[in-house]
């Protein structure tokens, strides 16, 4: 999968994802991260990329030329138009699920955007579909989308040693997570739970299914509002409930 950047801080993405498990998807070959310098499609003489807003009013503006001459230069390398994302406060909420939905993408183009936004124009003529990491005002886009690289990237075929490492996660299949525990067995008074000392697989899996449902019910409710209950996870919602 290949992300396109287009950013004024080049170093501030590729510091962050050329760490941990995404950069050593990006050696192995199973991501690639592309950082476009907006500065370099600047026509002016000092790459100034950035301008007063007409009517007035406290900040700058992001030109459209240079964004739109960044976002040219990349579509030269692709074979179909990718999607075009726009990392703003305005946008839909980047959630588990749209970020499943990206990873089947073979191509995201990124647009990290300052000061007080980009000129309007080349959002409408890129057609920018514009998400969010929450309800908060960043300096700038590039840790958004470092964060939808990472959200997005680790669910890619190849990335994690195999995709349970992430189909069993909080949220991945709209619960939270049960319970994790290594060793040692006893710490400080506080033991492991003898069920996952066991070793029966079915007892196992029922105590995960408990722990994650019971979880959801206490900390995100709203994740079960709607939900298709399978039978069996109706009938232990319904037993945590009578328990409370």
């Amino acid at each position: 999968m290949i992300f396109d950047v287009l950013t004024l801080f080049p170093e501030m993405i590729q510091s962050i994802v050329s760490e941990s498990i995404i950069g050593r998807a990006i050696q192995n070959g199973y991501l690639t991260v592309n950082c476009v310098q907006i500065r370099d499609f600047s026509s002016d003489k000092h790459r100034r990329v950035d301008d007063y807003p007409y009517g007035g009013g406290d900040g700058m503006v992001m030109q459209p030329e240079p964004i739109w001459e960044a976002y040219q230069s990349v579509l030269k390398t692709c074979e179909e138009k990718p999607r075009f994302i726009y990392l703003s406060p305005q946008g839909k909420l980047l959630t588990q699920e749209l970020a499943k939905e990206l990873s089947k993408e073979p191509r995201l183009v990124l647009l990290c955007g300052h000061y007080e936004g980009v000129d309007e124009r080349v959002l409408e003529m890129t057609a920018a579909e514009e998400i969010s990491i929450g309800n908060y005002v960043l300096t700038g886009g590039e840790l958004p989308a470092a964060i939808l690289i990472d959200a997005v990237g680790r669910m890619v075929p190849g990335v994690l040693a195999a995709d349970t490492c992430f189909e069993n996660e909080s949220l991945y299949d709209g619960l939270l997570e049960y319970p994790q525990y290594t060793r040692p067995p006893e710490y400080m008074g506080y033991e492991v739970p003898e069920i996952l000392r066991e070793g029966h697989h079915k007892k196992i899996e029922e105590w995960r299914l408990t722990e994650s449902l019971k979880r959801t019910l206490k900390k995100r409710p709203e994740l079960l509002e709607g939900r298709e209950l399978t039978k069996e996870e109706a009938k232990i919602l319904e037993r945590l409930k009578t328990d409370n």
